[in-house]
C-alpha cells in the first residue's frame, strides 16, 4: 500500500487518559496522509505490574490486592475516555479483564512458567489496544493472529512466511478503512499436544507469545518489513535518539540523523530507546525509522536510515540488574573449547544473554542480566564441573565511540570489577553505588 506508515507508542505515551487523547491529537494533526497503523504497548507500568501478580499467582500467593488496583485503573481510565460496556469495544473490554481474573485463578504451581506468563502479561497490550481504539475511533487487529511465531515463551521467533501473509490478509482491506490499532510485545503460536500415540488424535492449541520485554519496537518493525511501509515513527518521552539516558546521565546530546549499523550496536549493547531487534528488518526493506517525541511531536527527533555520517558523540549506555559470573576448573587446567560449550549450553538451556565475556587461562566470566531463577538453574547445572563464583547487583557500562575523556569520566570514583575495550566500544562491569 502506497504512503502506508506505522506509528509506535511507548507504554509513557498511553500512561493514563490524558496520554491517550495527546496520542490521539497527534495521529490527527501529524499523521500521514495515506494509511496509518497504530502499534501499543500496555499503561504505564502495568507489565511491571502483572509480573508482580503473575508472579504471586504462580507462587499460589495472594495477588487479589494488586489486581484490584489493576482493574480499578484500567476502567477509571475506560470511564474517563467516555468507554461503555454497550458498545462493542466495551464489551470487549470488560471480557478482558474477567479472562484475566480467570486465568490467574487456573495457574498452578507445576505449569511452564514462562509460557504462562505470556498467557498472563500480554493482558497489558490487549486492554491498551481497546482504549486507544475507542479513542481514536478507529478499528483494532489482535496481534496474536498477525504475527506467526515458535514456542520459545517469552522470547519468540517469528515465522516470516506465515506472518507476511497473516498481515497481508488481515491488514490490507481494514487500512482502506482508517488507522488500524494493534499490540505490540504479542505474537501467536499453534502447536501440537499429543494424548495418544495416534497422530489423528493430536490436539492443537492457540497460544500467545511475546518477543521479548520491550518487544513493542520490535513488532512496529514487523508490520512495517511486511507491509512495505514507507516509514516508522517511534513516540517517545525523550527528544529523539540521545547518547545517554537523560535521567542516569547529564548533557545528553541528540543526533539528529544516524545510520542503521550504529543503532543496531547501541541497541544491542543495551540503549533503552530501541529495542534490539527492531533495526534489522527496517534495514532489509530500507525504511526510514524516526524517534520523535510525543510532548513535542512537531519537533526534529532523530532519522534513523542508510546513511553516512561524521564521527559521534560517544554514547553511554548502563544496564543495571546484572550478575558476574566465573566459571573455572576444578583441576586448574587450562579453560578449553569443550568447557566452552558446556558453558553455552547451559546458558542456552537457562535462557540468560551474555552482555559480555572475558576468559583467562584456567577461568570464563560472563555478565548476564540477573534473573535470579535462570541464574540458579544455570547453577545447579553446572556446579559439578565448575568452580562457581558470581556477583549480583552489578551494573554494565558501555562507551560506544569512546575517547580517553568519555573513559575518565565514567570509570571515575568506580571500582572495575571487569573491563574489556576493542577499537570503537569501551565496557566496564562494577559494583552498583
Amino acid at each position: 500500500m502506497e504512503k502506508l506508515q506505522v506509528y509506535k507508542f511507548g507504554g509513557a505515551s498511553v500512561k493514563d487518559a490524558a496520554a491517550i487523547l495527546n496520542l490521539c491529537r497527534i495521529v490527527r494533526d501529524f499523521g500521514p496522509q495515506g494509511p496509518l497503523v497504530v502499534v501499543v504497548s500496555a499503561m504505564g507500568k502495568t507489565t511491571n505490574a502483572l509480573e508482580e501478580i503473575y508472579d504471586l499467582a504462580y507462587k499460589q500467593q495472594s495477588y487479589e490486592a494488586q489486581l484490584q488496583l489493576l482493574e480499578q485503573f484500567h476502567q477509571q481510565t475506560a470511564t474517563k475516555l467516555g468507554l461503555t460496556s454497550e458498545s462493542s469495544i466495551g464489551w470487549y473490554f470488560n471480557k478482558l479483564l474477567l479472562q484475566l481474573r480467570q486465568r490467574l485463578a487456573k495457574i498452578k504451581a507445576t505449569d511452564d512458567y514462562d509460557e504462562y506468563y505470556d498467557q498472563v502479561v500480554s493482558f497489558g497490550e490487549m486492554l491498551a489496544s481497546q482504549l486507544v481504539a475507542h479513542a481514536l475511533g478507529a478499528q483494532s487487529f489482535n496481534s496474536q493472529q498477525l504475527i506467526s511465531t515458535d514456542t520459545s515463551w517469552r522470547e519468540a521467533r517469528v515465522d516470516w512466511q506465515k506472518t507476511a501473509a497473516n498481515v497481508r490478509y488481515g491488514l490490507t482491506e481494514l487500512l482502506l478503512a482508517g488507522p488500524v490499532v494493534t499490540q505490540g510485545f504479542l505474537g501467536g503460536t499453534s502447536y501440537g499436544v499429543a494424548t495418544t500415540q495416534d497422530p489423528a488424535k493430536t490436539i492443537y492449541k492457540e497460544r500467545t507469545t511475546t518477543l521479548g520485554r520491550e518487544g513493542s519496537d520490535y513488532t512496529a518493525a514487523i508490520l512495517a518489513y511486511c507491509l512495505r511501509a514507507e516509514a516508522v515513527t517511534i513516540w517517545k518521552d525523550v527528544a529523539g535518539l540521545l547518547n545517554a539516558d537523560p535521567k542516569i546521565f547529564p548533557d545528553t546530546v541528540r543526533y539528529p540523523e544516524i545510520s542503521y549499523r550504529e543503532t543496531i550496536e547501541m541497541a544491542y549493547y543495551g540503549a533503552s530507546v530501541i529495542h534490539p531487534k527492531t533495526l534489522k528488518p527496517l534495514a532489509d526493506r530500507n525504511i526510514p525509522l524516526r524517534v520523535k517525541s510525543f510532548l513535542d511531536p512537531a519537533a526534529e527527533g532523530t532519522l534513523i536510515h542508510d546513511c553516512q555520517h561524521p564521527a559521534l558523540a560517544p554514547a553511554f549506555i548502563r544496564k543495571a540488574d546484572q550478575c558476574l559470573l566465573s566459571f573455572a576448573s576444578k583441576d586448574f587446567s587450562f579453560i578449553s573449547e569443550e568447557n566452552l560449550a558446556v558453558i553455552f549450553a547451559a546458558l542456552a538451556q537457562a535462557k540468560l544473554k551474555i552482555n559480555v565475556m572475558q576468559n583467562s587461562a584456567i577461568s570464563f566470566s560472563v555478565c548476564t542480566d540477573f534473573v535470579e531463577r535462570r541464574v540458579h538453574q544455570l547453577l545447579d547445572l553446572l556446579r559439578e564441573q565448575f568452580t562457581l563464583h558470581y556477583n549480583t547487583g552489578v551494573q554494565l557500562f558501555t562507551i560506544k565511540n569512546y575517547d580517553a575523556a568519555s573513559i575518565a569520566q565514567l570509570t571515575a570514583g568506580k571500582r572495575l570489577l571487569l573491563e574489556q575495550r576493542t577499537r570503537s566500544t569501551f565496557q566496564f562491569v562494577c559494583q552498583a553505588s
